[in-house]
């Protein structure tokens, strides 16, 4: 295949799937959801918090970049609702609401903005779907999007089951310093994927 075929079918795949019906764009969210769900049980657990290193944002990013802005939202949307109601999909095969109302609930909430937010820049401006305009854009859902909910969610939770509040630095040992590498690797990862799969006309 020579680079113009490989242009050429690269946004035909993304056009046909814009073009589908919404039946399919609900099952390829249910897909993404269910990718969510198996790249959340990758998992490295950390004894300073309640809080583990996951693969799962990596899916959460790329929802919104492959879906956009509405199904991407909709696939996290899945993820949480199913997780909740009866599939034990959330970090370390578990379940249920209790996980969603505990120290890592304000990451949930954070998902869904990300997803939304990388879907909207994705759907509205194709010269963003290069590498380093996507990083910056990926950076911010991840850095800001997820963690700012994330760590109000945490904050609060340790409060309410510690009765104490957390210091900033503690805050951010727990919730936030831990995963910038990892975090930023699969930013950029994202990143790539954007560059090689998305159409840029």
């Amino acid at each position: 295949m020579n680079i113009e075929n490989y242009y050429a079918a690269r946004k035909n795949i993304f056009e046909r799937f814009n073009e589908s019906s919404t039946i399919t764009k609900i099952v390829f969210s249910f897909l993404m959801a269910c990718i969510t769900g198996l790249m959340a049980q990758i998992i490295i657990p950390l004894p300073w918090t309640p809080v583990p290193i996951t693969a799962q944002t990596l899916a959460v990013l790329c929802s919104g970049l492959f879906l956009g802005k509405k199904y991407g939202c909709l696939s996290q949307i899945m993820y949480i609702v199913l997780g909740i109601a009866f599939i034990p999909w959330f970090g370390g095969m578990t379940g249920g609401i209790e996980t969603v109302l505990g120290s890592t609930g304000g990451y949930f909430v954070g998902f869904l903005i990300a997803s939304y937010f990388i879907g909207y820049i994705t759907e509205k401006y194709t010269d963003a779907r290069n590498f380093t305009r996507m990083f910056a854009v990926i950076g911010v859902a991840n850095f800001a999007l997820i963690y700012i909910p994330g760590l109000l969610g945490l904050a609060l939770w340790f409060y309410l089951t510690q009765g104490t509040v957390l210091g900033v630095v503690e805050l951010l040992m727990m919730g936030l310093i831990p995963f910038v590498f990892g975090d930023l690797v699969k930013i950029a990862i994202t990143a790539g994927v954007s560059k090689v799969c998305l159409p840029k006309e």
